[in-house]
């Protein structure tokens, strides 16, 4: 199992206006990795732009800027982020509007750890679990 030192200059941003789920993603990956929390999509954006990271998990339903408008501003900027889109409301045009601008990949809500760690895998093999 991988220590925090080791993870340490791994950043996931976590774009969850519901504090709960938040928590709940936090406590996987806080062992693991440096974890950001962004409540809207135009918090999102700027926690982006002040403090980069290695890798999105975004919420498709937030106010003020829902997840697919701001994955398409972060795709004007930065085009090799991984972006994975997540959603309790898992319907087939979010998630073909997800990866139409640009997503990298789709998890549903509740969230299905095993699953979540093996997406971030993908994309951050560094990571340890």
């Amino acid at each position: 199992m991988g220590t925090n030192e080791e993870n340490k200059n791994v950043t996931i941003l976590i774009a969850e206006d519901e504090e709960s789920n938040f928590l709940l993603l936090k406590t996987i990956l806080k062992r693991h990795c440096n974890v950001l929390q962004a409540r809207t999509g135009r918090e999102l954006l700027k926690v982006y732009a002040e403090q980069g990271a290695d890798l999105i998990l975004l919420d498709i339903k937030m106010p003020e800027m829902n997840g697919i408008d701001a994955l398409k501003e972060i795709r004007k900027q930065d085009t090799q982020i991984p972006i994975i889109m997540q959603s309790a409301y898992a319907f087939e045009n979010d998630m073909e509007a997800a990866r139409a601008a640009g997503s990298n990949g789709f998890i549903t809500k509740p969230i299905n750890i095993v699953e979540l760690k093996k997406t971030i895998s993908k994309f951050l093999p560094q990571i340890t679990w």
